[in-house]
């Protein structure tokens, strides 16, 4: 299955060098919306999900992905972007399902988004009806809260775990420096063989853009500051520019604020550190912020170290809310600050890894290197 959020991933891949380079941070701006492709002008034989953004419906068969354990070729013929607008049982199936969801959050949940089709669904076609008594007496993982209501008893404040990190990277005076940076490296998909050129400019206090080079196809994303793009060749994604709305644009904001993330006390509101907790048997303190839209932000600290190993948000659909992961490691030091020279990237329908090979703090950036992207040349995507 080729990846329907395009060669780069997901914006967080500028989390990844972000996290560690601090500035000032511009917020309470009144920030225009700009009209998204809807999913009908984009697609045909759209029926339940029409007047949903493009970006947001593709994000939605993510979705369907994650809790039902399919791909594409479940609900879809493959040969070309056409031939997935035509109809077939499971297609019929999960239209069904997803009135019948929305019936229910409606009648018994006043429209408050509480049934989702993972809700039953459990990463299985067919939703379990038999408890299991093997699940029932082993012991149960470590497992983060779905979010984060009050300040967990005996943990350290956010301020305390925010100057703990900044300490280890360096020391905010160092953070505060930098203005811009270009990192550059090597990015790989979850379907991918080969390693791709990645090239990453950030400009304080909020402009992102992001490049993969796949043997001349190139998928840029792009932040400058009040709108996001995403621009992907005709073979990876059948929309080649989305201009990003909603959910999608906040987490484009995310991105690019935590990019220069001094101030991450001033961008996400409503502080709060949760329940102590492991990954791969390291103990992480979690701290969770709000994002402008009121979206929660998760960031992942190693309690010993205060180095930060994950930060994990997500992105409001119709049909539920989808994480996105981003796990850092390989730290090294440029210039007197420690950043991760590798991450990982996990969303509903796919991986991606991320290794660096250099960064350039301070560098200039021409402002053109922020402007909305050209769409990719129409090449034409049969053979899918």
């Amino acid at each position: 299955m080729k990846n329907p959020l395009g060669r780069a991933g997901s914006w967080g891949t500028v989390l990844a060098v972000g996290v560690f380079l601090a500035a000032t941070c511009a917020r309470g701006q009144s920030m225009p919306e700009p009209k998204p492709l809807l999913a009908e002008q984009a697609f045909k034989n759209i029926q339940v999900f029409r007047g949903t953004p493009a970006q947001e419906f593709m994000e939605t068969m993510g979705f369907f992905a994650a809790s039902l354990d399919a791909n594409c070729t479940h609900c879809h013929e493959l040969g070309s972007w056409e031939n997935y607008a035509k109809d077939n049982p499971s297609k019929e199936a999960a239209r069904k399902m997803v009135v019948m969801m929305n019936s229910i959050n409606q009648t018994y949940f006043g429209g408050r988004q509480v049934v989702t089709c993972y809700s039953c669904h459990r990463f299985s076609q067919k939703p379990k009806v038999i408890p299991s008594l093997a699940l029932q007496y082993s012991d149960a993982p470590d497992e983060e809260p779905d979010e984060v209501l009050v300040q967990a008893k005996g943990e350290p404040t956010p301020d305390q775990v925010l100057d703990k990190y900044y300490k280890a990277v360096g020391g905010e005076q160092k953070l505060a420096a930098i203005g811009s940076f270009i990192a550059k490296g090597t990015w790989q998909g979850y379907d991918d063989t080969e390693q791709h050129p990645f090239e990453l400019l950030a400009k304080a206090p909020g402009q992102v853009t992001t490049t993969v080079e796949n043997h001349g196809d190139v998928t840029t994303r792009t932040y400058d500051g009040t709108n996001g793009w995403i621009a992907a060749p005709d073979t990876d994604v059948p929309v080649t520019l989305v201009t990003l709305a909603g959910s999608d644009l906040d987490n484009a904001r995310i991105d690019a604020a935590l990019a220069f993330p001094g101030r991450i006390k001033q961008f996400l509101t409503d502080l709060r550190v949760g329940p102590s907790l492991q990954i791969d048997g390291k103990d992480v303190t979690l701290l969770q912020g709000y994002s402008p839209a009121k979206s929660p932000v998760k960031l992942f600290f190693d309690s010993d170290s205060g180095l930060l190993l994950r930060v994990v948000r997500y992105t409001s659909l119709k049909v539920g809310k989808v994480p996105t992961q981003f796990d850092y490691s390989d730290y090294r030091d440029v210039n007197g600050v420690k950043m991760p020279f590798y991450w990982l990237t996990t969303w509903v329908d796919g991986r991606s890894k991320t290794q660096l090979t250099s960064v350039q703090l301070n560098a200039a950036i021409p402002a053109a290197k922020f402007a909305k992207p050209a769409a990719p040349p129409h090449v034409g995507a049969s053979g899918l």
